[in-house]
C-alpha cells in the first residue's frame, strides 16, 4: 500500500479563545503547532496494518491467483484514498482516556477504514455510480474489464456490480478481524465487536431507506431525512469509532455511551455538510457530480428545507421530466435558503456536541481535541 503525502493535518489539540469559524462556541480553533510527526507515526501504522491484512488475505487464497490479487490491488486503491478521518477519531477517543497501546489502536483504526471502504464499494453498486473520489469504483474497473472482453452493458454491468459486492464482503469481514484483533489487546474484544455490529447494522437500516426513499411516493419529513443520515453515516463514521476508541482504553460504559452520542451528533453535522457539497460543491474537489444526488432523487437535508417552496418543487418535478437542467433546481434551492438553512443547522450540531464533551470529560482536552474535528466539518470543501 502506497505512503501519502497528502493527508489533513492531525486532529490536534488546540487553544480556546475567541469565536471560531462560525462553530459560535466559546473557543477557537488555534494555531497551536499540530503533532505532526505523533499522527504520521500512527498513520502509518494503520496502513502497516492494512497491508498485513491484505497480504494475510493473498495468502488464503492462493499467492499464484492473479485474479484475487488484481482484486486486491484495486482493493487497495479504495483503502488508500481516504483522510483517515475515522482512525483519526480512534486515536484521538483512545489518548484522551488515556489509552497506551499505539499498536491496538491502530489496529481499531484500520478496522474502521476496511469497514467504510467495505460500506462505500457496496454504495457505489446500489447508487449506479461509478466514480469515487474523482477515480473509477471498483465495480467500474470490472464493467471495463467486461466491455473490453466483447460483453453487452447489461452483462458487464452485472461482472462490475458482482466483483464489487465480492471486494466489499471481504473488507467488511476483514474489518471485523481486526476488530477483534485490537480488543483482544486490551481485553474488550466483546465490547469492541458489539460497538462495529451495532454500526454495520444501522448503516444498513439507513441504506435501505435511502434506497426505498428514493422510489418516491412517500412523504418524508426532516426528521426522518436526519434519521437516515444518522443511521447510514454517523453511525459508523463518527459514533462507532469515539465510542470504541473510549472502550479500547477500558473507559466505563456509560462514558463510552456518551462519547458515542457526540460522535453521533457530529456525524450528523458532516452529512449535512455532505449534502450541500453534493448539491453545491466543487466536483474537482469532491469528486462527485453536482447532480448524482438529484438524478437519482436522493433525499437530502437540502431537498428537506426547500420541499414546501413551490419554485423549487416546480423545478425540481421539470428536471425529472427534462425540461430543464440541473442549474435551475440548483437556483431554485438557493432561492428557497436550503443551502444556508443547511449550513446553520451543520453549526448548531456541532455547537451542541461541543457542549456534551465539555460537561463529559471537562478535566480533559477532549472539547479543544473535537473543536478542531468541528472546523474539519464546517469548513471541508470534500
Amino acid at each position: 500500500m502506497s505512503q501519502r503525502s497528502n493527508a489533513p493535518a492531525p486532529m490536534a489539540a488546540v487553544k480556546r479563545t475567541a469565536d471560531p469559524v462560525g462553530v459560535g462556541t466559546e473557543g477557537h480553533v488555534a494555531a497551536s503547532p499540530a503533532p505532526e510527526e505523533e499522527w504520521n507515526d500512527f498513520r502509518r501504522c494503520v496502513r502497516r496494518v492494512l497491508e498485513t491484512e491484505a497480504r494475510a488475505a493473498l495468502g488464503h487464497a492462493g499467492a499464484d491467483n492473479s485474479r484475487f490479487a488484481q482484486l486486491w490491488d484495486r482493493l487497495d486503491e479504495s483503502l488508500d484514498g481516504g483522510k483517515l478521518t475515522r482512525p483519526r477519531l480512534v486515536l484521538l477517543a483512545y489518548g484522551v482516556f488515556g489509552g497506551g497501546n499505539r499498536d491496538a489502536a491502530a489496529t481499531l483504526g484500520a478496522a474502521f477504514e476496511m469497514l467504510h471502504s467495505a460500506l462505500l464499494i457496496h454504495d457505489d453498486v446500489i447508487d449506479r455510480d461509478l466514480v469515487r473520489r474523482g477515480r473509477p469504483t471498483v465495480g467500474a474497473l470490472y464493467r471495463k474489464d467486461a466491455l473490453d472482453l466483447g460483453h453487452a452493458g447489461a452483462e458487464a454491468d452485472h461482472v462490475g456490480n458482482a466483483a464489487a459486492l465480492i471486494g466489499g464482503d471481504i473488507l467488511l469481514a476483514g474489518s471485523l478481524r481486526l476488530a477483534a484483533r485490537a480488543g483482544a489487546a486490551t481485553g474488550t474484544t466483546e465490547d469492541i465487536l458489539d460497538v462495529m455490529n451495532a454500526a454495520v447494522l444501522a448503516a444498513a437500516a439507513g441504506e435501505l431507506d435511502d434506497l426505498v426513499y428514493s422510489l418516491g411516493g412517500l412523504d418524508i419529513d426532516m426528521d426522518q431525512v436526519l434519521d437516515m443520515e444518522r443511521l447510514k453515516t454517523a453511525s459508523y463514521s463518527f459514533e462507532a469509532p469515539l465510542r470504541a476508541g473510549a472502550v479500547l482504553a477500558g473507559t466505563p460504559e456509560r462514558t463510552a455511551e456518551r462519547m458515542g452520542s457526540i460522535g453521533r451528533t457530529l456525524g450528523i453535522a458532516y452529512q449535512v455538510i455532505d449534502d450541500v457539497l453534493g448539491t453545491f460543491g466543487d466536483p474537482a474537489q469532491t469528486g462527485k457530480s453536482i447532480e448524482s444526488d438529484l438524478r437519482a432523487d436522493k433525499k437530502t437535508i437540502l431537498g428537506a428545507f426547500a420541499a414546501h417552496d413551490a419554485a423549487y418543487v416546480a423545478a425540481h418535478s421539470a428536471y425529472h421530466r427534462g425540461e430543464v437542467g440541473i442549474e435551475d433546481v440548483r437556483a431554485a434551492l438557493k432561492t428557497a435558503g436550503a443551502e444556508d438553512a443547511a449550513r446553520r443547522l451543520a453549526h448548531r450540531l456541532v455547537r451542541h456536541a461541543l457542549a456534551e464533551a465539555t460537561d463529559l470529560a471537562p478535566e480533559t482536552t477532549l472539547a479543544d481535541d473535537l473543536a478542531d474535528v468541528c472546523t474539519f466539518i464546517l469548513e471541508r470543501t470534500k
